[in-house]
């Protein structure tokens, strides 16, 4: 019997559809379901390594963790990881396809369809039901020829779809019923309940309004969701999210600092230590100095050339270097890497048209953008004092000069990775999710002069799914969504 099918639609970005999809994967699996999550298109520079050799949206990881089962490219088939403002790389099951404009992408989805459906088709043929995320707002009827990612998926395998809509942001009523009005009348049709999302304060006062959308649209309410504060611990898939990161915490032994630069990618990297207590992670905007701190990390980019380039505008090469003069320490991970060396070479014109330029000269390496891109899960030690470590690779360039004589990692192949600088205040690496593993993350820390940590992230993670699950079983109406799915 084919697989139940239920997806999530929303009024806008940043409902809550993500969140929301984790959490019912990890209900229906609790309940002893076989769970696929599936995205037919994503757009996101936080990406993930699967097990067969692709990534996907870090989100559609997020979800397989809930659904205990290993992420798979089929979960997030299309994947946008935008390089430019108007421009973005197409990964298609897993593996670069092109690159094109964001106007000439509409012309390219049709073709896309036939993907998205074999991959689906892949994880309704595992599971018991598979549980779909559409992509920002259900109403943007602009781009509804030829659509993948919301109705016209909908429409295509013919899946109930429930609407989320985020009394957070104001104006919820006007944001499910002008999605009913916007949408064509077959689409509405597939609408069968809708969830208010994200709700603070005493949930009766929106009782009136829960009647109110359900008399007007005709659709099931399925539940008034409460905020959930705890949604912090876990993954964020849009670098909106770093917004919140960096509330200062006065007692923290540790200050690790962050330049946020525009294509900024991975950014999970810095997750964990957002959870640590003893940390005070602080997120430099545009327009700020880097402030005085234990650690700078330059993190992962899309467009490493191009957020160098931001970098010197906002003067933060002038702050660095001062920085490392006074003594202080930092790490590049990935494209922050690359810009750490003495020159990074496009000639082929990967990221834009082909360039030369120079990095910020504190270590002596350069990198040329070449190859194939390494996408891979790694383990293995660091080298100066056999630390354990897991994470994954996902990256372009090839990178050389003395200072890889100093590398930070031994991988379990025996292979080397990164490089630390002669007097040993400045590294690089390629290897994402250093942070994520436990004995890392305390010798990280015990190295900037703090005391460690007795930190489990995995189980933050875990608990935190957990509670996500119950939350939702506890304030929507489950046995009206099972009917909904079929179930």
């Amino acid at each position: 019997m084919p697989a139940k099918i239920l997806m999530l639609q929303g009024t806008g970005s940043d409902v809550g559809k993500s969140l929301l999809v984790a959490g019912l994967c990890r209900y229906f699996s609790d309940r002893g379901l076989r769970v696929r999550p599936f995205k037919p298109q994503n757009m996101s520079n936080n990406a993930a390594v699967t097990a067969d050799g692709g990534e996907i949206g870090r989100a559609q990881a997020l979800q397989a963790r809930a659904a205990r089962v290993a992420p798979s490219v089929h979960m997030n088939p299309v994947l946008l990881k935008p390089q430019s403002e108007t421009g973005a790389q197409i990964i298609v099951q897993g593996r670069m396809r092109g690159a094109a404009k964001a106007r000439d992408y509409q012309a390219l989805k049709a073709g896309l369809m036939t993907d998205v459906i074999d991959s689906f088709g892949r994880l309704r043929d595992e599971a018991d039901i598979v549980i779909v995320e559409g992509a920002g707002s259900a109403s943007e009827v602009n781009l509804r020829a030829n659509d993948i990612a919301n109705m016209g998926f909908a429409r295509a395998v013919e899946a109930p779809v429930i609407l989320v809509g985020d009394i957070d942001r104001g104006g919820v009523i006007a944001q499910l019923l002008g999605t009913q009005a916007a949408v064509e009348p077959e689409d509405a049709a597939l609408v069968r309940g809708f969830i208010v999302n994200k709700m603070r304060g005493d949930p009766s006062l929106f009782a009136d309004g829960m009647r109110f959308i359900a008399g007007r649209t005709k659709w099931q309410p399925l539940g008034l969701v409460p905020h959930f504060p705890d949604a912090a611990k876990l993954p964020a898939e849009d670098a909106l999210a770093l917004g919140s990161y960096g509330s200062r915490r006065p007692g923290a032994r540790t200050t690790i600092t962050v330049p946020m630069m525009p294509r900024i990618s991975n950014f999970d990297d810095l997750d964990p230590l957002a959870q640590e207590k003893e940390v005070d992670l602080v997120m430099v905007r545009p327009g700020e100095p880097l402030p005085p701190t234990d650690l700078v990390i330059l993190p992962g980019s899309k467009a490493t050339i191009a957020d160098l380039a931001f970098l010197r505008e906002q003067g933060w090469d002038i702050d660095l270097a001062a920085h490392v003069r006074r003594g202080g320490r930092v790490l590049g991970l990935c494209g922050g890497y690359q810009m750490l060396g003495m020159r990074i070479e496009d000639p082929d014109g990967i990221e834009g048209p082909p360039a030369e330029v120079p990095g910020l000269g504190l270590l002596d390496v350069a990198t040329r953008l070449a190859g194939d891109k390494r996408l891979v899960a790694v383990s293995g030690m660091t080298v100066a004092d056999g630390v354990a470590f897991a994470g994954y690779e996902m990256h372009v360039g090839i990178t050389e000069g003395t200072a890889l004589g100093r590398p930070v990692l031994r991988l379990a192949d025996g292979s080397l990775d990164g490089a630390w600088s002669a007097d040993g205040r400045v590294a690089g690496c390629y290897v994402h999710g250093l942070f994520g593993h436990d004995g890392q993350r305390a010798a990280w820390l015990r190295r900037l002069g703090g005391q460690g940590s007795d930190m489990r992230y995995d189980m933050v993670v875990e608990d935190t799914l957990d509670a996500f699950a119950a939350h939702l079983a506890a304030h929507l109406d489950m046995q009206a969504i099972e009917r909904i799915a079929g179930i």
